[in-house]
């Protein structure tokens, strides 16, 4: 049986609008608003602490904005029931901590719990997603084993197949490749991309690898302090000046020999220490 294909929507499904996103009296951001386009793959990305996942919180409604609003579907997300908003939008935390005891398989199948209800238990189809997902994350044959025996990137595999086992047709990862050797990073980004291009899932990731964002993304948001610095395609808005603003590093921005796309060349240390000498 073939993939669920998402039906395009001819609105953004998913918006924040002048939020004020905070941690008890820690103010992280003030008045930020954003847009997914629907059907892209959207990357944020940004310095440390700069808001990046306390946005995606807010966004998957794990996080209440003290101000504003963060839309779905034109109404304001927390006042949807929950299962509906799960039913519409998986989230891949950043530290997701499986219960003790679970099996792999056991936890990629919490991913239906949104397609259950009084009236509809388990089914084929739910194994079959579970198996599907399973495969497609490179985590079939550790179906058996108990989630607290891998190794952290298996377990970061096994937390993405749970969350493609909801299957929704938004998708938010905070870091998913996390904990994920140089093969199993550009593995895991590409099934995002695969998701994106050929189900019509509208993807949205946190990433720290700005060549990765570059690479990878269709639509890339850049934030500095809380604050949306760019927004657009990553080859109208990668540019040695906007790396600089965001990140505070001297660099080249050259073509991807492989794909095209901007690639960051980080000035040479020597280079990078005459440039603060001269400028002190």
């Amino acid at each position: 049986m073939s993939a669920t294909r998402f039906p395009r929507s001819t609105v953004n499904r998913l918006s924040a609008e002048h939020v004020t996103l905070a941690y008890d009296q820690r103010v992280i951001a003030e008045q930020l608003s954003v847009e997914i386009p629907d059907h892209s793959f959207t990357v944020i990305v940004g310095p440390n602490a700069c808001g990046k996942s306390t946005l995606l919180r807010a966004l998957s409604r794990m996080l209440k904005p003290s101000q504003g609003k963060v839309l779905l579907d034109g109404q304001a997300i927390g006042s949807l029931p929950a299962k509906q908003v799960a039913r519409t939008l998986g989230l891949l935390p950043q530290s997701a901590v499986a219960p003790e005891g679970i099996t792999v398989a056991d936890l990629v199948g919490r991913g239906r719990y949104p397609h259950q209800g009084l009236l509809r238990q388990w089914s084929t189809e739910d194994e079959r997603v579970v198996q599907e997902s399973m495969r497609q994350t490179g985590v079939a044959e550790l179906a058996e084993r108990y989630v607290d025996e891998l190794s952290g990137g298996q377990r970061q595999r096994v937390w993405i197949a749970m969350a493609l086992a909801q299957q929704t047709p938004l998708l938010l990862l905070d870091e998913p490749t996390t904990y994920l050797d140089i093969q199993h990073q550009i593995d895991v980004l590409d099934l995002c991309a695969e998701l994106h291009e050929t189900q019509g899932r509208t993807l949205v990731a946190v990433l720290h690898d700005l060549n990765h964002a570059a690479r990878y993304a269709t639509h890339l948001i850049a934030l500095r302090g809380g604050e949306v610095i760019a927004e657009g395609a990553p080859n109208d808005i990668v540019t040695a000046e906007l790396v600089e603003r965001v990140f505070g590093l001297k660099c080249q921005v050259i073509e991807d020999p492989e794909t095209g796309t901007p690639l960051v060349v980080p000035a040479a240390r020597k280079a990078r220490a005459q440039r603060v000498t001269a400028a002190s």
